[in-house]
């Protein structure tokens, strides 16, 4: 009798887990607010012609709002306001989604909004193909009505703008995160200097004593690890800082252990930008620190912090104290926004101060002028520097000559500057 073997069982694979991926299309949105102020002086600017905002950055790319007070449209005589959206910046093919919004002055909040956000796109978002691509509205409200309205308050006009850019991702899902908080190793720094624990060097300023840690300063400065490295009488480490307030030196020892600057309540934040108080500000007496002990990143911390004080009556002041210190972002700053504002700043005091104490920046403001010039003008942020000049010679009170000259391959532009004295009466009264 013959038993049949059972037949093999045929071998499985185990399956693996199954993946699975996201494909994410979504807006990244950022807002602009854009107020223009003396809109009956604009009028009469020219059809085509265009007031246009500080650039914004949505989403890594370059934006501007354009205000058309004649209109963009030839075929309308003037009879509506024109508003678009530009992008500014190098860009192909960017996908956006807008929203442009004139605001109701009176409280009422009856505010005139065109919106690609509440409705949904037949053809799908905007594309834009190239740099100073538009988009907006030629008809965006008739000028007659706007200047009736609401809208229109103490000669001035409110205008928001959205910008939604459209970008795509793959989202893999992930099962679990952990966050990981902020560093604090600057907030542990911070202590061991308030608490002066095995602190093995001290300073005198004006009698005032800090305590510190030299490995901390050295890792910090090469100029105070220069210092350490020389021979030092151990029985008594205390370095006499002669050129330094308590306050700065304070603030400067504040950065090098917590990498910040200190929250001083006499800082940049409550004082003038009209010199020369910008020059006793924290910010300025901590950028000829940083220069002293080499400390670039606590230089960049306080030009950053000087440049939101630029002003026309400020800014010769500022790149006199940034050409003095070597802060180069801050003087290349002040330098293009005295070029674009030049007639205003010539009137300043802090010219007169640039013309008696800094010559040489005279002839840096000048060649950036001429700089200024040679860019292309088309997208509308600043007049041009010599057409401020030509306004009148009733309210600038200044000539301008400009002569250009070919030298074998290189082109030079020499720009005078002749400030005229006016007699009370203003008429030309005699040089001296």
């Amino acid at each position: 009798m013959y038993h049949q073997s059972p037949s093999p069982s045929p071998t499985t694979t185990p399956l693996s887990s199954p993946t699975s991926s996201l494909s994410l299309t979504q807006t990244i949105n950022g807002s602009h607010h854009f107020t223009v102020k003396g809109y009956s002086l604009s009028k009469g600017i020219g059809v085509g012609k265009h007031i246009a905002s500080d650039t914004f950055s949505v989403a890594g790319y370059q934006w501007a709002i354009y205000f058309y007070p004649d209109g963009k449209n030839p075929e309308d005589n003037s009879t509506y306001v024109s508003v678009f959206i530009a992008l500014a910046s190098e860009g192909t093919d960017v996908r956006a989604l807008f929203e442009l919004t004139l605001l109701d002055q009176s409280g009422k909040g009856k505010h005139k909004v065109h919106s690609h956000f509440d409705r949904s796109l037949e053809s799908g978002p905007y594309t834009l193909k190239y740099r100073g691509s538009m988009w907006g509205y030629k008809r965006f409200f008739r000028r007659a009505m706007l200047e009736t309205s609401d809208f229109l308050k103490d000669d001035c006009l409110k205008i928001n703008c959205t910008v939604g850019v459209v970008v795509s991702a793959i989202d893999c899902p992930r099962l679990h995160s952990i966050q990981v908080p902020e560093s604090d190793i600057g907030a542990h720094f911070g202590m061991l200097l308030e608490n002066e624990e095995c602190s093995d060097i001290t300073f005198n300023v004006s009698g005032e004593k800090f305590f510190a840690h030299k490995l901390v300063l050295a890792a910090r400065s090469p100029v105070f690890e220069n210092e350490f490295s020389d021979a030092m009488d151990e029985d008594n480490p205390e370095i006499v800082v002669t050129d330094m307030e308590p306050k700065v030196f304070k603030a400067l020892l504040h950065f090098i252990y917590r990498d910040t600057l200190i929250e001083d309540g006499e800082s940049s934040a409550s004082s003038s930008s009209c010199m020369p108080f910008v020059s006793h500000t924290l910010e300025a007496k901590l950028l000829a620190a940083a220069e002293k002990y080499a400390l670039p990143r606590l230089r960049l911390m306080c030009e950053s912090v000087l440049c939101k004080l630029i002003t026309v009556n400020s800014v010769a002041h500022i790149l006199a104290l940034a050409d003095q210190h070597c802060a180069m972002d801050l003087k290349s700053v002040c330098l293009k926004f005295a070029a674009e504002n030049l007639v205003a700043v010539m009137r300043s005091d802090g010219f007169q101060y640039l013309k008696e104490n800094c010559p040489s920046l005279q002839s840096e403001l000048l060649k950036t002028v001429a700089g200024c010039e040679e860019e292309i003008s088309g997208w509308g942020k600043s007049r041009s520097v010599w057409a401020q000049f030509s306004d009148g010679d009733d309210t600038n009170d200044r000539s301008v000559r400009q002569q250009t000259w070919e030298n074998g391959r290189e082109r030079s532009q020499n720009l005078w500057i002749e400030l005229d004295v006016v007699d009370a009466d203003g008429s030309p009264g005699e040089e001296g």
